[in-house]
């Protein structure tokens, strides 16, 4: 089980059970002040009973549940505006036999400072039980308000991935003045995983062809994927076009994770903006928006956009509606050639938890002596010249080290990943 400030996450059943749900939700009650929280879930097939275990325990401590059911991640932060609190049943991008629990309050997800106050005994003071209500959203609505109408009636091709964005996604790019078609929008028969940024989408990368661009969302609506002329595109060139699409509203301070694209932070540099990098994870991107007012930014390893003045959470289904208003114009294809230069790859290893500090500290003084720069912001990140990095970091929801690389020559970012994992590897051995 992995318990970090992304949620909670586990194998449902073998260490993830209902005594777990019952035990978080319980500590998470502490928090919610406004006695009051908004609730949902993907489309797992324990999310119900999830959903259920997790309600229960909530109005037993006074909690009034407001029930979204079956709907995408950032449409729970939206609602969560409103009551104070929210709760999302899901695992994200995580394999199908997996599911879990994200805590928000006031609108953004639980940071550091939080998270000891869910994963450790609270005793509650007894109360009035809470009710229970259906709720719909007005989150199409108000994403309308954000993008504005599409005048040029785009086609557009949307893999659904079997998730929660099928009654949302659609839904806004139609309203929008999109033409639609809609790919995988139920799990049986499912052509793909729940992860879009992992998975080869051949179905999608086929279809786009034809059509003027491809989106795939991951199983909770908040990742999103970009398809062009049958080729997917990188994670990073998800958050490019929503920066682009931000400085074309004028917005000028972002925050950006410590491993997205350099392209990126050029970009906005080169249009009178400023730049602020983060950790790696939406919630410390989001703890430092808070902290410096920043308009935008989001992570390019998730495909995750982040406009805070609508949500504070990644924004798969809204970015899509955002991206597809700039189809036809030139800020579409400036950012997307400036971003053709730079090459990311990313890569992982699998290392037991346990091990993950020593590793870092192990790597840590590897890097020392071979790059002039480093940093320790978030694991450890070696800067090679002022086009080329390589970052390795332990994972905040797997048993696995991550390790990242960019630079402006293809080869040479293959080789940086490959000698990096040689070199994890070699580490891991020893220490173990």
């Amino acid at each position: 089980m992995k318990k970090t400030i992304s949620g909670i996450r586990g194998i449902f059943g073998e260490d993830l059970k209902l005594k777990d749900v019952l035990e978080f939700c319980n500590n998470f009650s502490s928090l919610i002040k406004s006695k009051k929280c908004v609730i949902g879930k993907d489309t797992r097939p324990t999310g119900s009973m999830i959903k259920d275990t997790a309600s229960a325990a909530l109005m037993k401590n006074g909690i009034d549940v407001f029930n979204l059911e079956t709907v995408p991640t950032p449409v729970v932060f939206r609602e969560s505006r409103k009551y104070g609190a929210g709760l999302v049943i899901s695992s994200s991008h995580n394999p199908m036999e997996w599911n879990g629990l994200k805590f928000i309050i006031d609108g953004r997800g639980i940071n550091e400072q939080e998270l000891p106050q869910i994963i450790e005994h609270q005793e509650i003071l007894k109360s009035k039980i809470g009710i229970e209500e259906n709720i719909s959203s007005s989150y199409i609505e108000d994403a309308q308000k954000i993008i504005g109408n599409i005048e040029n009636q785009p086609e557009i091709v949307i893999d659904i991935g079997g998730g929660a964005a099928k009654e949302f996604a659609p839904k806004l790019l139609k309203n929008l003045g999109c033409k639609v078609q809609v790919l995988n929008e139920d799990l049986i028969n499912c052509s793909r995983g729940p992860d879009p940024t992992s998975d080869e989408l051949i179905d999608l990368k086929t279809a786009s062809i034809k059509k003027e661009i491809g989106f795939a969302y991951d199983l909770d609506g908040d990742r999103l994927v970009v398809v062009r002329n049958g080729e997917k595109q990188t994670p990073d060139v998800t958050l490019g076009l929503g920066v682009a699409k931000s400085l074309e509203l004028g917005y000028k301070k972002f925050v950006l994770s410590i491993d997205s694209s350099i392209s990126i932070e050029k970009f906005i540099k080169e249009k009178g903006g400023t730049v602020q990098r983060s950790k790696v994870g939406e919630a410390n991107v989001i703890e430092l928006m808070l902290k410096t007012s920043a308009q935008a930014g989001g992570e390019g390893s998730s495909g995750g956009f982040i406009l805070p003045e609508f949500n504070y959470c990644r924004e798969g289904i809204l970015t899509s509606g955002l991206i597809a208003s700039m189809l036809g114009t030139s800020k579409f294809n400036e950012i997307l050639n400036y971003m053709g230069n730079y090459f990311q790859i990313r890569d992982k290893i699998n290392v037991d938890s346990n091990f993950h500090d020593k590793l870092i500290d192990e790597m840590d003084s590897k890097f020392s002596k071979e790059y002039s720069e480093t940093s320790t912001l978030d694991g450890i990140k070696g800067i090679i010249d002022e086009d080329s990095w390589v970052l390795i970091r332990k994972s905040n929801t797997e048993d696995i080290i991550r390790v990242s690389a960019e630079s402006t020559d293809k080869e040479k970012c293959k080789k940086i990943v490959e000698n990096t994992l040689e070199s994890v590897k070699q580490s891991y051995d020893k220490i173990r």
